[in-house]
């Protein structure tokens, strides 16, 4: 049922195809952009449009950045000799916030997933090959936990191990504050396998 006529219902629609956002949330965002100034409002335009006409991959790494080579690869203070490999930009991200990796990243974009036909071919693991023809010492996989990532992890590793470039896996386990009769078995395994001495 229509209540607020077709412009508010169209733009709470629009709002509610975002990943994330509900009926409810997109109802919510709609009404706050409604009684935003106007000047605001063609601002939050403006910056979704020049984003979406400017941002595209890096030509190095392939994460998200406006300039052809995004500012982790054009520092010159990083690693360019260690390479870590993310799911997405949004693991980039999470990374980046430690402040404690001082490499570069590659990101693929996806995972391998046979269950929903995504195959090695359509993620960026081409990309990562040519980077790997350069000066690179070690490649750390920080894909997540998950079969994909899983499967991504061990695909990526096989392609590697001929060159004779280090491949080395994230470690994982038990989450600080977590129980661990509540924690699955991979998840103990890998906390197990990835012990250090104290």
């Amino acid at each position: 049922m229509d209540y607020y006529g077709s412009q508010m219902s169209h733009l709470i629609e629009q709002l509610s195809s975002l990943p994330g956002i509900g009926g409810k949330s997109a109802q919510r965002l709609a009404f706050h952009i409604i009684h935003m100034p106007k000047e605001r409002v063609e601002q939050l335009a403006q910056a979704i449009t020049e984003a979406r006409e400017n941002v595209r991959y890096c030509r190095e790494c392939c994460t998200l950045t406006d300039q052809e080579v995004c500012p982790i690869c054009s520092n010159p203070a990083r690693d360019k000799k260690t390479i870590m490999v993310v799911e997405n930009t949004r693991d980039l991200a999470a990374y980046e916030k430690t402040g404690k990796y001082e490499g570069v990243y590659h990101v693929l974009h996806g995972a391998i997933s046979p269950m929903l036909g995504i195959g090695p071919g359509d993620i960026r693991l081409r990309e990562l090959m040519q980077r790997l023809q350069g000066e690179v010492n070690e490649v750390i996989i920080a894909t997540n936990s998950s079969l994909e990532g899983e499967t991504t992890a061990m695909y990526i590793s096989k392609l590697i191990k001929p060159t004779g470039i280090k491949v080395s896996r994230i470690a994982s386990g038990v989450p600080v504050g977590g129980d661990l009769e509540y924690i699955d078995e991979v998840t103990l395994l890998r906390a197990l396998e990835g012990r250090v001495e104290l």
